[in-house]
């Protein structure tokens, strides 16, 4: 069954891949994130369960951005959503109702692309996807053994047509000849409106179970979003960058790492009807603020 628990046990089963942070076991409890703006010139947002849970906005979100703004604080939206591209992560925010400009959004897909070489890619992707934006050849991976076994590199954005015979395919291709895969979403799973969705980073550290070596995840709680996020602040330090986030293993453990400030959003995400004190204890993740919602 997918719960916060059995997914909070999987993060903590493949802890090790992921980046290391040290926290101090002191979290205040705010109101919101108002009570903090004389500490933080920017806030960097999750999108999952911070802002919207699936489709549907989160009460009082959009506002929040707005005041969040007229008090002179930098907005950004990072997030491990890879099945679409940047344009179309500005218009599903707008959508939403949200006031985001392009260059305030980064996305692990973003960091991705970044990742991917020449040769052809065996894309794993969502049927609505056109894979314009990936800068190499492209085939669309389903259920074609031979499509599996001939490109360079494998390519996992979406896991809306995946399934585990495709996943035997790829498992069984990258045995026989390892190439390199890039996991655009490295979240194990999402909150959406019905529950909880896998997540390429699921799928990715499966195969890393067995053993192979060539897995390559981005996105948070990894590296490269967070340098992406700090290149569009110059001049503002670390420690005055606030993640706002749902999940101890990607959003708090990848902005701690980062020696950023942490702020867990409980109500709507991961964590939803759950007392979080519990999970910050066995996991030694420990937010320095935590509020229902921003």
């Amino acid at each position: 069954m997918l719960d916060t628990n059995s997914i909070f046990d999987r993060y903590q089963n493949v802890r090790h891949r992921l980046p290391v942070a040290e926290l101090t076991p002191a979290t205040e409890d705010i109101e919101t994130l108002l009570d903090i703006t004389a500490e933080v010139d920017a806030f960097v947002f999750d999108a999952f369960g911070v802002l919207n849970v699936g489709n549907t906005p989160i009460d009082g979100a959009a506002s929040r951005l707005d005041q969040l703004r007229e008090l002179g604080c930098q907005i950004r939206i990072l997030s491990n959503a890879a099945s679409y591209n940047h344009d179309r992560a500005v218009e599903k925010f707008r959508n939403l109702g949200m006031k985001i400009e392009p260059d305030e959004i980064v996305t692990s897909r973003d960091a991705a692309l970044v990742g991917v070489g020449e040769g052809l890619w065996g894309c794993i992707a969502a049927p609505s996807d056109d894979l314009s934006d990936v800068p190499a050849t492209t085939r669309r991976l389903v259920d074609d053994a031979s499509d599996y076994d001939r490109v360079n590199g494998f390519l996992f954005l979406s896991t809306e047509v995946w399934r585990s015979e495709r996943q035997v395919l790829l498992r069984d291709s990258l045995i026989a000849n390892p190439r390199p895969v890039v996991i655009a979403n490295a979240d194990l799973a999402a909150p959406r409106d019905f529950g909880f969705s896998l997540e390429p980073g699921h799928f990715g550290h499966l195969l890393a179970d067995e053993g192979l070596s060539s897995i390559k995840f981005y996105g948070k709680p990894f590296p490269e979003v967070f340098e992406m996020v700090e290149a569009s602040l110059p001049g503002i330090a670390r420690n005055r960058i606030a993640m706002c986030g749902d999940t101890l293993h990607t959003d708090i453990l990848g902005a701690a790492s980062r020696g950023w400030r942490t702020v867990l959003v409980e109500r709507d995400g991961m964590f939803s009807g759950v007392d979080t004190r519990p999970f910050c204890d066995v996991s030694a993740l420990f937010p320095e603020w935590r509020v229902q919602r921003i």
